[in-house]
């Protein structure tokens, strides 16, 4: 145990996490040079394409060092966005040690911070990384100071290093080996292996990836789930070395992968402790903590006949991304589906991508939402994250929505432009503090259901992508909350329905009028697309009919025979309009959720 170390890369998203991991992997001589790829921790197709770290992988290799032993050493490498924080902290629990990585050029950012509070509350030994020092416009002097200033690290322990250029890779991995501390663990106490993450092989059923805190784990052994109380033969246990190594047994410290012939992905809870029967631990192991779900959406199959097909891919993603929740629901509009529960709004995206890209499912998307929680006239608490179950706004007493401490990172000549964002967004005590020279930091406590939908992207555009953003999820206050229903030719549609604040009710709803205007095709009458809150419209869209000249043939005689066609052709319409029944198409939904016309 004493040659064993398992530590994480933590930093803010591209900052250079997985270009690092593939140098120490490289170094290591944990992949052959043709077989090797960039990202190459990055499995799936989505985070090539994206260049971003979805989901954190592990990684075992072997490192001969300067002082002649050879240690081995477990690396995870994880995501940098605030939506995956969950992947992160399952990742901390399974480490005594993390590099954290700043960029030379760009610095501390928010979620910089963010992930160095998560490593401390697990009590991890940290080691500052400066990367991109390569780069023309590195500043290698001040990130120091803003290391000093800003993390409370030491500034003179941050090793520079350059991943892309392999510049100062020997000495991250010789202070891996001599500044993080060996796993601490008795091989003789009863068995406790912490399931941090997990997969889902066809062939094979669940495989866990477990971290051995205490006793050995062996192939042919039963082991039990000590959350379920379920037992289970080990038929396999291994290293993860880019592929699966079988082994005769994992021993305290070591991280690997466990196969048990689990074939039901509902009987696995990601945190749980594994032991053995014939002498169980005698408590599972603590400081897991389940994922709360703050964006809320409905998922709808395109065909009827894929609805079973989405419930069992959903049931896999479940297992792969421990932060996703969903449960049944229905549309009179768009047929049965899922409400599902996520992180973040790039969160449903990966998502709705990994959906449609693993299992070839078609979908359609609801309006993302937040949780609000409700107090009727005669007492009762309820929690609404879906439109169409919002009570009689007149049995309302109280209505409070989720606010969130939004920390935002930016140079000090955008201050205006953020406050003036902040402001317009209903953000409350707003404040700022000066970090480094020329750096600020801005934080405001702002409504979740104002970030949602384009925050995010309107932050990037004033800072020219300068700035950067982080937030924790605070308490519930009070709103007037009011439900704007969208009626496409005097029908509402309950998939477009959304929960707003009265002071917004109008900007949302015209914002939908007129992308549904945009993607719904014409008719041969005129569609109205009205936004609605109970009988009241606030906002209107027309789709103008198609016109056909029925007077075309009139080339003289009395007015009244062009008026008496005119006439009859609007008779027609008006009949048509009344049986007439317009299909909304998929475009028009999606459409509705992004911000401008040009995106």
């Amino acid at each position: 145990m004493e040659n064993v170390r398992n530590f994480c890369i933590i930093a803010h998203i591209d900052h250079g996490k997985s270009t690092l991991a593939d140098r120490l992997i490289q170094r290591c001589g944990g992949v052959e040079d043709r077989e090797f790829r960039d990202q190459i921790l990055d499995s799936m197709d989505i985070e090539r394409e994206r260049g971003i770290t979805i989901k954190s992988n592990t990684v075992s290799l072997s490192y001969t060092a300067k002082d002649g032993e050879t240690y081995k050493l477990n690396l995870i490498d994880t995501p940098g966005h605030v939506d995956f924080s969950h992947e992160v902290r399952r990742s901390l629990m399974s480490c005594e040690g993390a590099l954290l990585i700043v960029d030379a050029s760009q610095g501390v950012e928010a979620q910089t911070v963010a992930n160095l509070y998560l490593a401390l509350e697990y009590d991890l030994e940290i080691i500052p990384v400066i990367n991109k020092i390569d780069l023309p416009s590195a500043d290698v002097e001040r990130v120091q100071e803003e290391i000093d200033a800003d993390l409370g690290l030491d500034p003179f322990e941050a090793i520079p290093c350059s991943a892309k250029a392999g510049i100062g890779i020997d000495d991250v991995l010789e202070a891996i080996v001599h500044k993080l501390p060996a796993p601490k663990g008795d091989p003789e106490a009863p068995l406790q292996a912490l399931i941090f993450d997990a997969d889902y092989d066809p062939y094979r059923g669940v495989v866990l990836l477990v971290r051995i805190k205490e006793g050995v784990l062996r192939t042919g052994t039963a082991g039990r789930l000590m959350h379920t109380a379920k037992d289970y033969d080990i038929e396999e246990v291994g290293l993860l070395q880019l592929k699966r190594v079988k082994q005769k047994e994992l021993r305290a410290g070591d991280v690997g992968y466990v196969i048990a012939g689990i074939k039901a992905v509902r009987e696995i809870n990601i945190g749980d402790t594994l032991t053995e029967v014939d002498r169980p631990a005698p408590e599972p192991l603590p400081g897991y903590k389940e994922a709360k779900p703050v964006v809320f959406a409905s998922i709808y199959p395109l065909s009827t006949s894929d609805y079973g097909d989405l419930g069992k891919a959903l049931d896999k993603l479940v297992l792969n991304d421990a932060a996703l929740t969903f449960e049944k629901d229905s549309s009179a509009a768009l047929g049965f589906g899922y409400r599902c529960g996520f992180l973040g709004l790039l969160h449903l995206d990966v998502v709705q991508e990994r959906l449609k890209r693993e299992y070839d499912l078609a979908l359609l998307l609801s309006a993302p939402s937040v949780r609000y929680e409700l107090v009727l006239k005669n007492g009762e608490a309820l929690t609404v994250d879906n439109p169409s179950l919002l009570p009689d706004p007149g049995n309302i007493e109280t209505a409070e929505e989720p606010y969130i401490k939004a920390s935002v990172m930016i140079p000090e000549r955008y201050v205006g432009a953020i406050m003036e964002l902040c402001r317009e967004r209903r953000g409350e005590n707003t404040t700022f503090s000066y970090l480094a020279v020329g750096r600020v930091e801005l934080t405001s406590e702002l409504p979740l259901a104002e970030v949602l939908f384009d925050f995010y992207d309107r932050l990037k555009s004033v800072t020219q992508g300068y700035g950067s953003f982080d937030y924790e999820v605070l308490n519930y206050r009070l709103t007037d909350l009011v439900k704007v229903d969208i009626l496409v030719n005097g029908e509402p549609v309950d998939a477009l329905a959304q929960l707003v604040h009265r002071e917004k009710a109008r900007q949302r709803g015209l914002h939908y009028c007129e992308r549904l205007a945009d993607t719904i095709p014409r008719q041969q009458y005129r569609i109205a697309i009205q936004g609605a809150i109970g009988g009241n419209i606030i906002a209107r869209s027309t789709i103008n009919a198609f016109r056909k000249d029925v007077t075309a043939k009139c080339y003289g005689g009395d007015i009244t025979r062009k008026r008496k066609l005119l006439e009859k052709q609007k008779e027609g319409k008006k009949r048509m309009k009344m049986v007439g029944n317009i299909e909304i198409p998929q475009s028009a939904f999606i459409a509705v959720l992004k911000t401008d016309k040009a995106s």
